[in-house]
This record gives structure tokens, sequence and C-alpha cells, in this order.
């Protein structure tokens, strides 16, 4: 409990208000009764079960306590309760599947739909599921904060249904673009998004968004360049979270109105205006066994879609195997 007041007291500022020491029924609130989840894979579970025990937090002190996250499939149902703060980043394998064994025994896997009323548009891209999933979770006064990959912002067919639905119903008001490689393998392009819920009332709740940009010219590693506090520091001052129409626009920051960006082909919201300097310059080109990385899972996201289309069409030709990095 401690440790989660001293969290609180250094990181207030993110949340948008000066923080008072917290009472001790408070900390026993805030480490007890806040957070909660759930997580299908069992091993996965144990982990995160074993990580808030350690920094005391749910209901685990007491041998019979009721853990903090429960063993569910999230998109199954719709939620039973609504909470006030989602901070979310869900799994992303763009296809949610099944294995099962057919009537010759042999496994295959299957694409799975959640047929809910409180969906805007039934998909099998776990993405999207899990971006309406955290909607119907908020209350009318809920924000959210949800790391998302690119295609969620650019995606036709159910994305854009989604994604107007999402500007019309939500205030989604910040998009943070993040450098590759920070969440998943190396090239895959990620965001935070920031969004508010809004009473279901039919009017537009999204009047712009703003978009920060700290992907163009920045290049983190893992291990010898990672992302730190101090390269954020731009965009927290910047945020305003008091008072978000005191931002001011700056080389990374923009602000986009909503006429603007629904009139976009798709309603992309996939936004970028800085050139990238390394183009221009060799010498600021990743290193090759990271080009050659990205090279391969673009090839492989290639040969991933021709499979979705050749299954769509009654799967005739079977599909190219996989890339082998450095293979021949």
């Amino acid at each position: 409990m401690a440790g989660t007041g001293a969290w609180v007291r250094e990181h207030g500022h993110w949340l948008g208000r000066d923080v008072a020491p917290l009472t001790r029924t408070q900390k026993q609130a805030l480490a007890r009764s806040t957070f909660r989840g759930n997580e299908i894979v069992p091993g996965t579970r144990r982990l995160c079960l074993m990580n808030l025990f350690l920094r005391a937090i749910g209901d685990m002190g007491d041998i019979d306590g009721e853990p903090a996250i429960a063993r569910s499939d999230a998109l199954i149902a719709e939620p039973g309760e609504r909470v006030h703060l989602v901070l979310a980043n869900p799994p992303f394998g763009k296809k949610s599947s099944m294995t099962i064994t057919n009537a010759e025994g042999e496994e295959d896997r299957e694409a799975l739909t959640y047929e809910r009323q409180d969906f805007w548009c039934t998909t099998s891209n776990k993405q999207l599921n899990f971006l309406q999933h955290i909607v119907s979770l908020l209350r009318t006064d809920g924000r959210a904060a949800v790391v998302l990959p690119d295609n969620v912002l650019f995606e036709g067919g159910a994305g854009e249904t989604i994604r107007r639905k999402w500007l019309e119903t939500c205030d989604v008001h910040t998009i943070l673009r993040l450098p590759t490689g920070l969440f998943y393998a190396q090239g895959v392009k990620a965001n935070v998004v920031f969004f508010d819920a809004a009473p279901r009332d039919g009017r537009v709740h999204t009047r712009g968004i703003w978009f920060y940009d700290l992907r163009t010219n920045q290049h983190f590693t893992l291990k010898t360049r990672p992302l730190k506090l101090a390269d954020l520091r731009d965009f927290v001052e910047g945020y305003r979270p008091q008072n978000r129409h005191a931002r001011q626009a700056g080389e990374r920051f923009r602000f986009d109105p909503d006429d603007e960006l629904v009139a976009r082909d798709k309603a992309s919201l996939d936004i970028f205006w800085l050139k990238d300097d390394s183009l221009d310059r060799l010498d600021d080109l990743p290193p090759p066994q990271v080009l050659q990385q990205e090279i391969v899972e673009h090839l492989e996201a290639a040969l991933a879609a021709f499979r979705d289309v050749s299954e769509a069409l009654g799967g005739g030709a079977q599909a190219a195997g996989s890339v082998s990095p450095g293979g021949g």
C-alpha cells in the first residue's frame, strides 16, 4: 500500500489533479477494491496475480480472499459493471480464433466472432473487438487510455464502421503516435489513444483530435536506447488534462477538427505530417538486422493477408510458407 501511495503522490499530475497525501482508509480502498480485471491464459493470470500480491494490490492478503483477476474471456459477454477508468494494452493478433478438431481428427483453427448486442459491428478482428469492449466498460463519465496498433486507425470495412461510431459516441481527444517496437516486434507501430465516454444523446462528441508524433525521427530500442520518462516530458506537459482547450500546437503536436477527420477516406485517423529525415541520411538508418526484421515482418503480414483471402474464397490454394530471417 505504501508503494501505491508513493506512486500516486509522484505521478498524480498525470491524472490531471494535485493529489493530497492518502489516508489509511483511502490506501486500503486503492489497494484492495480499486483494481480488477481478467485474463484468459492461465499462466499469464498466475503471473499477474503474483505481481499484484508482491505489491499488496487486490484482496490477496487473506488465503480465502477473492483474486483480483478472474480467468475468463473478456469479450464473451457484455460487462456486468461500468468503471471510471480503463488503462489497457489489449492482446494483438489480428484474428480471434480457437483450435478445433474436425471430423477427420485433424486440428484446425476457426475464426471467432462475438455476437454482442452492445457492439457496433461483428468482426473477428480481436483489436477492434477489444476497442468496442473497452467502450462498453466505461461509465458515462469514464475515461480510457488504450494502446492500439496503427491498423485500428485506418482499416476499412468493420474498422471504418467502428471508427465512425467511436468518434460519434465518445470524445476521442488525443492520439500519441509511438515509436516502433516498444510494445511488439520491431517494426510494429502502435499508439496510445485517449478518449472519454459521453452520454448516448445522438450528438457527435468528438470535436477534434490532438495528435502527438513521438515516432518520426525518433529511434528507440529495448536495450541500447530504451524509451524513458524524460522522452515523454514534452507530451506530458503539453497534454494539459485540466484544460485541453489551453493546449498549444507545436512541431510534434497538432490539432485536427472533427469535420476534416470524418471526411478523410475511411475516416482514417492515421495522421502524419513530419518529414522523416532518415530517408535522406543513410547514416541514420536503423541497423541492418533491424531493417531485415522489418522486411521479414512486412512479408509475413502480406502472406497472412493472402491466407485470409484464400480462406475467404474457399481455401483452394495453399498459401506460401513462412519467411525465415536470413534464409535463402
